[in-house]
């Protein structure tokens, strides 16, 4: 049935690319973009935007998006106009088949300001599948973790560790496999453990994009799954002062949330800009649909500044950000001996059941991560230079079940400071047509350790070289790149009370090559080949102990050796008035992978009896298909499906791989009501999500046999009040789970011991000011 479907769809695209195929015409150049309000960010339909020199128009869409298609090349004039923002107009240089001119309008109460239009860089692999999240879609995972945000990104899962630790899963791949961009800078924390969430605190981002499969060359080694980018917005470069304040309050957990932002320019300085930010969140046990999870509680202060100034010619920025988070660790996961882990992972049911409480008691981790970030640009005949610099410092202190409770030293604790330089330059074009940039990259990372010992001390040292080409030929573009990384991983080991030293060398090239090909403004198909490298982690090499925020026993191996993955990737996008379509195909094939084993029997310490995981390698493939489509039915109801289907293959030993995501699917009817009780955009939607049984997994190699599938109801509704011209109240009502159906996710490493999450009601207020 699922290959018929596919088989259809794609007819179905072909039939309308042929309908709309017409006779070649040497002027079939198209201009598109999006019109949005600068202060709220939500798009402004209905603004025209027309060429002067040929009469040539569009209108914006309800998604403030426009398209003029059949233009000539050349240089114009393009004006932008709607009833009350001023009319603008800038010179367009049209050289190439499709160029994006995006418009962000800014208003007052009295009168009107200056229109700003800014061209914002792709950082994104040209020819590889890159999804957005950003205005509406974004407010609605406010309050969220990054990981719980990604999912709603066709592809994207999450693994847990309970109900409060999420990291992102691209294609099957997480960890040290998915790269994360903070701002521009390579987030780099304790992200090998499996309960290590990112420390990041989305309200920072004003986009997040997540780039499906190997991207290693752009971005550097460890790019084997993916890369997300968090990328906040730019700068003020005029205007008065603005911000915003979120707040979200959750049912489950009864956790609340308050987030708040400020922005402006300085007077008299034009192009100077500022910002500040910051977020709380508390909230105590979670409850399952059955009973409550005996200290889940979080507890979490952010905070991030920036300031910059920046004009045609050269720019300089300075972001500092603070995340800092108390997070318990669900208690019936800690258990005392091997008789009762075994009749608890035999039966899934907790010993200790409480009620709720807020209080976060042992095991619990506190997380702190500093990020500082300086950026500086100079551009000089038709070329770019830029050079940022990062330092981070991340300290993790996990404090375990069993030890003192009066002790205040934590039984592991991670001190890890990184410091990046990445310098780039992008050269000007050759011959009009071909542009790219050059790259030089450097990392000094040390970890200090103390407590029960798990991984060892070391320094690490990675530099790279990169270079990236793109052509652009009327309805094609092509990309080609190549990079080359050394890592240098010096180790400080006890043996006994003896220090054995060791030290570790890789190297590797990476490359990618991919196509894009424009059929017309609706239809676009994308290839890609990339190879991406990722050496051993420290844990994976030199583990050996129990680790309290996974509640497991882990065994590394000195022996291992760099991955290496060959990815491709190939994508068909149609855009049209009722109808979008989105499906991917990616097969990553990677040798060497390294993945934590479970052993057959749990194992007994003094700290308690844990699940025993050894890290191996084998060769592995992972294969699959993303499908999103959009239909609507009218102006107002519209119909959203999403389709994510993986296989991963053990083929040097012939059978299939351990947590790895079930295939799943999700359907979304949406009804806009426009505007009722002077609520704009009112809507209302009603999903439903469907996770299959992971049948796919070798017999008798995990603690517990794979949880049956589920079925999850989400009922969400909002929308807008216009309290002036420049402040705004949006506000959203959701229930996830709302039919509190019992469940088990098999990427929940706490399945083994409780329910996931029932019910959770949740309020999220947005006041723009």
């Amino acid at each position: 049935m699922k290959k018929g479907l596919l088989v259809g769809l794609v007819g179905l695209l072909w039939q309308s690319s042929a309908l709309m195929a017409q006779t070649p015409n040497p002027c079939h150049c198209f201009l598109k973009g999006i019109i949005k309000d600068q202060d709220s960010g939500k798009p402004i339909a209905g603004a025209v935007v027309r060429i002067k020199e040929n009469g040539r128009f569009a209108i914006a869409n309800a998604d403030g998006r426009y398209v003029i298609e059949k233009l000539c090349q050349g240089q114009y004039t393009l004006e932008c106009k709607m009833v009350g923002y001023k009319p603008t107009s800038v010179p367009l240089s049209l050289e190439h088949d499709a160029v994006e001119e995006s418009f962000a309008l800014s208003e007052e109460e009295i009168h009107l300001q200056d229109v700003e239009i800014t061209a914002r860089k792709v950082e994104a692999p040209l020819a590889q599948t890159a999804t957005t999240l950003q205005g509406p879609q974004l407010d609605q995972t406010r309050g969220q973790t990054l990981g719980e945000a990604l999912k709603n990104i066709t592809g994207v899962t999450t693994l847990q560790t309970g109900t409060s630790i999420a990291k992102p899963v691209i294609h099957g791949l997480h960890s040290n496999r998915v790269l994360i961009m903070n701002n521009g800078v390579r987030q780099e924390g304790q992200q090998w453990g499996s309960e290590h969430a990112p420390e990041i605190d989305p309200f920072v981002a004003k986009r997040l994009t997540v780039v499906k499969g190997a991207a290693g060359v752009r971005y550097g080694s460890d790019a084997v799954g993916g890369v997300v980018l968090v990328e906040p917005d730019e700068l003020p470069n005029g205007g008065k002062i603005n911000g915003e304040l979120n707040t979200v309050g959750f049912s489950n957990g009864w956790q609340g949330v308050v987030s708040g932002l400020v922005q402006g320019s300085v007077n008299n300085w034009k192009g100077f800009g500022w910002r500040v930010q910051g977020t709380l969140k508390n909230g105590g046990n979670v409850a399952t649909p059955a009973y409550h999870l005996a200290n889940t509680g979080v507890r979490e202060r952010n905070f991030s500044v920036a300031m910059g100034y920046r004009n045609a010619q050269r720019g300089a920025e300075v972001f500092y950000s603070q995340f800092s988070t108390i997070l318990g660790i669900f208690a019936g996961a800690h258990i005392g001996n091997v008789s009762d882990l075994l009749a608890v992972l035999k039966n899934g049911e907790p010993f200790v059941q409480t009620d709720f409480y807020r209080q976060i008691e042992r095991p619990y981790q506190d997380i702190n991560h500093n990020l500082l970030k300086v950026k500086a640009f100079y551009n000089f005949k038709n070329q770019r230079l830029t050079l940022t610099f990062g330092r981070q410092h991340n300290y993790r202190a996990e404090y375990d079940l069993h030890g003192p409770q009066a002790a205040t030293r934590p039984g592991l604790l991670f001190n890890i400071t990184t410091f990046t330089n990445d310098l780039i330059y992008e050269h000007q074009p050759i011959a009009g047509k071909i542009t790219g940039q050059i790259g030089l990259s450097g990392l000094y990372q040390y970890n200090l350790s103390d407590g029960r010992p798990l991984i060892p001390d070391f320094d690490q040292r990675n530099l790279g070289l990169f270079v990236i080409e793109r052509y652009i030929r009327t309805r094609w573009e092509w990309e080609m790149g190549l990079r080359y990384d050394a890592r240098q991983l010096d180790v400080y080991q006890f043996v006994g009370r003896v220090l054995n030293p060791r030290q570790h060398r890789f190297q590797s090239f990476s490359g990618t090559a991919g196509v894009v090909y424009n059929a017309n403004s609706q239809l676009s198909a994308r290839f890609n080949v990339g190879t991406a490298w990722r050496p051993p982690n420290v844990n994976e090499l030199y583990s050996n102990g129990v680790h309290h925020g996974a509640a497991a026993f882990e065994k590394g191996d000195a022996t291992l050796q760099p991955e290496t993955a060959l990815n491709a990737t190939a994508s068909l996008t149609y855009n049209a008035r009722r109808l979008k379509v989105e499906m991917g195909f990616y097969r990553n094939l990677i040798d060497n992978y390294i993945y934590a084993k479970p052993q057959p029997e749990p194992i007994l310490t003094i700290r308690g009896a844990f699940p025993y995981f050894q890290y191996v390698q084998t060769r592995a493939v992972f294969a699959g298909i993303d499908l999103t489509t959009e239909y609507a039915f009218s102006a107002k109801f519209k119909h959203q499906a999403k389709l994510s289907y993986l296989r991963a293959y053990d083929q040097q030993n012939d059978d299939f791989l351990v947590l790895i995501p079930a295939n799943r699917s999700e359907n979304t009817l949406n009804y806009n009501f426009g505007t009722i009780l002077k609520s704009h955009d009112t809507f209302v939607s009603l999903t439903h999500l469907w996770v299959a049984e992971q049948r796919r997994v070798p017999p008798n190699s995990d603690f517990a046999p794979p949880p049956p599938a589920y079925h999850l109801w989400t009922v969400q509704t909002g929308g807008t009040f216009k309290v002036s011209k420049s402040r705004a109240l949006d506000w959203g009502l959701s229930v996830q789970n709302a039919l509190n159906t019992p469940y088990r996710d098999y990427l929940n490493r706490f399945r083994y011991f409780a329910l996931d999450q029932g019910r959770n009601v949740s309020l999220r207020l947005k006041w723009i000011f």
